[in-house]
């Protein structure tokens, strides 16, 4: 037997074991659904309008840059807030960020929000149905809040979920931890207004969106939309000075769930890729700092450059000065989403829509709904 075979029979193995954990798991997760289902658990209701994005799957989907898709579209009219458990976090309770924040206070996603939108209200909170009365408290002014990774915070009732699904791994094939990888059964996603499909192919045809919608089975209230990545222009991490990377020789540092996607793209552009590959959300640490300039150092090429992301970014920040001492160059590049098949507008129009309704009702912010 090949060694392929051997760690897949491996494999086999241990998801057998695993079925009845998640058996168990699940009909966990199913009674805390169906309490807050029939009102035995009480779910929080705010009259400003909330927006939850999230998904069932254990991350890799490609939540952040929705969330800031939402950010650009409502922040020119509207004082946008966001809200996050700050995961990794070296702090608890409700913080809102100032410009004495960094990464280990708020979190790397939160923490890269702050530094791409000033005007944004950004916050943290384990417990969001008591941070978004403090957040309310400290900022009245605020008109829409977005929770992000908060679709099983079932204690805030959202007026809007969206519900993000990776293309290559979408729910309805996957099962429930630690069996698979969904955080609770494919049943939750009714509670969602609007299911995306996320890390589409730029070229995915209709007929396989249209297979894809058939699979996903929308109730009357949902709407399918699909969106793909798009890299922006790459910019310097010390002077934040736009750079180019075409046909250079790229460092990729990353500490990304899914860093394959990013890889592929980079090696298509560049002249060669050599990667050093993290742990999802890791706090870079001297030895890492270490191996990135070791590397650096020893990579003996012209037009050499350090790629990372922008969420790397926000936990490389804490170690600014010991980087800008090591004269590497390092390139930090933009993660964006656009809508598949010309669907954009009407994405925005049913998100503006819910909030226009929301601020227009005029309801006391802090009234409560069992």
């Amino acid at each position: 037997m090949g060694t392929k075979n051997i760690l897949y029979y491996i494999f086999s193995v241990v998801r057998v074991l695993l079925y009845p954990l998640a058996l168990i798991y699940g009909a966990i997760v199913w009674l805390r659904n169906r309490l807050y289902d029939t009102k035995f658990f009480t779910s929080i209701e705010f009259s400003v309008p909330i927006i939850t994005v999230g998904n069932l799957s254990t991350g890799g989907t490609g939540k952040t840059p929705h969330v800031e898709y939402l950010i650009r579209m409502l922040h020119y009219q509207y004082k946008v807030a966001t809200m996050s458990r700050g995961y990794k976090r070296h702090t608890q309770g409700f913080i809102i960020a100032d410009e004495h924040t960094n990464a280990l206070r708020i979190g790397d996603e939160p923490m890269q929000y702050h530094m791409k939108f000033p005007e944004l209200v950004v916050s943290v909170a384990e417990e969001r149905m008591l941070g978004i009365p403090a957040l309310l408290q400290r900022k009245p002014e605020i008109d829409v809040i977005l929770l992000d990774d908060a679709y099983q915070h079932r204690s805030v009732r959202a007026g809007m979920n969206i519900l993000i699904t990776d293309f290559s791994r979408p729910y309805y094939k996957d099962h429930i931890l630690p069996f698979g990888s969904l955080r609770e059964g494919r049943g939750a996603a009714k509670r969602a207004n609007i299911i995306i499909v996320s890390k589409c192919p730029p070229d995915l045809s209709r007929d396989k969106a249209k297979e894809m919608v058939t699979a996903i089975k929308p109730l009357a209230h949902q709407q399918v939309f699909f969106t793909a990545i798009n890299y922006g222009a790459p910019y310097d991490f010390f002077t934040r000075e736009p750079g180019n990377i075409s046909g250079s020789n790229i460092i990729l540092v990353c500490g990304i769930a899914r860093p394959e996607p990013l890889e592929a793209m980079l090696k298509h552009n560049a002249a060669d890729v050599h990667t050093l590959s993290y742990a999802d959300h890791h706090y870079f640490v001297s030895s890492d700092l270490e191996e990135i300039k070791e590397t650096w150092d020893k990579w003996d090429v012209l037009n050499k450059v350090i790629i990372t992301t922008e969420k790397d970014a926000a936990r490389l920040h804490l170690h600014y000065g010991k980087l800008h001492d090591m004269g590497i160059t390092i390139m930090v590049l933009p993660i964006n989403i656009y809508v598949l098949f010309g669907m954009e507008t009407t994405l925005d129009a049913i998100i503006l829509r819910y909030v226009e309704d929301v601020i227009n009702d005029n309801k006391d912010p802090f009234g409560i709904e069992n």
